[in-house]
């Protein structure tokens, strides 16, 4: 007669360094899990701590904190079996490590083995690698137990095979971009391929700085096929069931459609802005409406991350700005329902001219001009946010950044840039995926980028067009293509050159954009990161 066991995953959201906050939402999984009748509460990767917890684990003081905060959970680990995640400090080293925790004890530690040290991740710096193996028993069921990066190798897996294991379970804090899932799905379904065991994933979902964990725990039969799915970019208190006779079977649950890419990247921005507002505690955010399609769709990300009463929209016209744009902004604002400011920057504007020595009516044309009244309105969105304590929104897109083209302390101000790994061209796309409902002006989506900063302006003016442009960029810098490489591409030579020679030239600007959430396999930041000054050129 085949026996049930139940599994409780806290898909949930975990803040770094709220030791108490992360404890209290550990103790509460723990009270409905027990109500559950659950056998087993898992939780991600580093969960007491928050991931990634980066210098944080250093400090004795978190240590302290990280270790009463494990005792307390141990005495209400009573009449259940958890397995936690949390940085273990021993006498020889910090490790990143998860314990098995029943009746108020930890009967079994296990040490991730393989520790990331590239892109987003520097545990290397922090952490020794473990070299025990994961493997413990609950009731009758035989567990491997695997840490995020030790899914990735085949040994850890292979290894609680021989070991007796009957099901694999990995915690993990996996950073999304548009490419992770497909990635996870492939290294899943290796690792089930060599063991013919079934595996469960298990994930957190939140926004972290500029990291986004999407959730997405899956549970996998032992050929590979999905049987059971916590969803995504969701809390949850996931219960999975299985049986167990001769061999260990999931029980299958309906699955739901898998998030394509954009409506994925535009939930994962939503997930960013929301929890860097609420996790900062900022009472809300304001966003400098240019009448353009990057500031509409970040305005379109914060009302569906905060909604409509917490956000500032201010629209700061020039004497170069268009009826157009005023008439898309204020419609744009109409459709969301939040409250249209307009703040003019003439006055301060001529200000600036007269101090400078020039005609206010008739100032000389170029970059100095343009960039005055970029930073014009970053003085007076500053202001306002000073006033409220609201956040300002940075708008720059990544195709805008990797060139350059923005005004430091201007358009490039801000606390959180909420495109900054979004092309131009992905804007767009998102822009369409959002306006299911008709928020967005049809003159938004089809008018020609412009600036507005001198006489009818045009960003192509300056840029190669967004359809050649991020192609170039995708090869160069998402794909570290040459300029050779590229050419043999099909780009015309002079164009290569000139996109490049940007992308080299503005590092330094690069640097001084605020966070922005990573949405793809190379975002400028943790992932891509080119010294300011250097001497290798084209």
């Amino acid at each position: 007669m085949p026996t049930t066991f139940r599994i409780a995953v806290a898909q949930l959201n975990f803040l770094v360094g709220d030791i108490a906050g992360n404890t209290q939402i550990i103790l509460n999984s723990i009270h409905k899990a027990k109500q559950a009748s659950v056998d087993l509460l898992i939780f991600p990767e580093l969960a007491l701590s928050g991931y990634p917890p980066e210098d944080l684990v250093l400090r004795k003081d978190f240590k302290k904190k990280i270790q009463r905060a494990l005792k307390n959970i141990q005495e209400k680990a009573s009449d259940i079996a958890i397995l936690l995640g949390y940085p273990d400090y021993s006498p020889d080293g910090i490790y990143n490590a998860a314990s098995l925790i029943k009746d108020k004890k930890i009967l079994y530690t296990y040490h991730k083995q393989y520790l990331p040290n590239y892109g987003v991740f520097d545990e290397r710096r922090y952490f020794k690698p473990g070299n025990s193996n994961g493997l413990f028993k609950i009731k009758d069921l035989n567990i491997g137990l695997l840490i995020c990066e030790d899914l990735w190798y085949s040994q850890p897996s292979c290894l609680l095979k021989e070991k007796g294991a009957q099901l694999l379970v990995c915690i993990n804090a996996s950073p999304f971009d548009y490419t992770k899932a497909k990635q996870r799905l492939k290294i899943t379904n290796d690792r089930i391929k060599e063991t013919n065991l079934p595996l469960l994933y298990i994930h957190g979902v939140g926004g972290q700085d500029d990291l986004v964990f999407d959730g997405g725990s899956q549970a996998f039969d032992a050929k590979g096929h999905l049987v059971a799915e916590a969803g995504f970019f969701k809390e949850t208190l996931w219960l999975v069931d299985l049986k167990l006779n001769s061999s260990v079977h999931f029980i299958p649950q309906t699955l739901s459609s898998k998030p394509l890419i954009n409506e994925a990247i535009y939930k994962a921005l939503v997930l960013a802005v929301r929890d860097y507002v609420n996790k900062n505690h900022f009472p809300g955010v304001i966003i400098g409406l240019s009448g353009g399609i990057d500031s509409a769709l970040v305005l379109a990300i914060a009302v569906d991350a905060l909604g409509k009463d917490r956000i500032q929209a201010i629209f700061l016209p020039s004497r170069f700005t268009s009826k157009l744009s005023h008439d898309i902004a204020q419609a744009l604002t109409k459709k969301l329902g939040v409250q249209f400011n307009t703040l003019s920057i003439e006055p301060s504007f001529s200000a600036f001219l007269t101090t400078l020595g020039f005609d206010a009516k008739l100032p000389p044309k170029g970059l100095t001009i343009e960039n005055i009244q970029a930073r014009c309105r970053a003085v007076l969105l500053m202001a306002l946010s000073n006033q409220s304590g609201n956040l300002l929104l940075n708008c720059t897109n990544k195709s805008e950044l990797a060139v350059g083209y923005g005004t430091l302390y201007g358009d490039m101000t801000g606390g959180f840039a909420v495109l900054k790994d979004v092309s131009k061209t992905r804007v767009y796309e998102l822009a369409i995926y959002r306006n299911l409902d008709g928020i967005f002006p049809d003159e938004l989506l089809t008018r020609s980028p412009t600036a507005e900063l001198a006489e009818n302006q045009k960003d192509e003016d300056t840029l190669p067009p967004y359809t050649q442009l991020d192609p170039i960029l995708e090869l160069y810098v998402e794909q570290d293509k040459s300029v050779a490489d590229i050419i043999k591409a099909g780009f015309a030579k002079e164009i290569v050159q000139q996109v490049v020679s940007l992308v080299i030239k503005n590092e330094y600007k690069r640097r001084q954009l605020a966070p922005g959430p990573k949405i793809t396999p190379r975002a400028f930041g943790r992932e891509r990161r080119y010294p300011i000054t250097s001497g290798f050129l084209l």
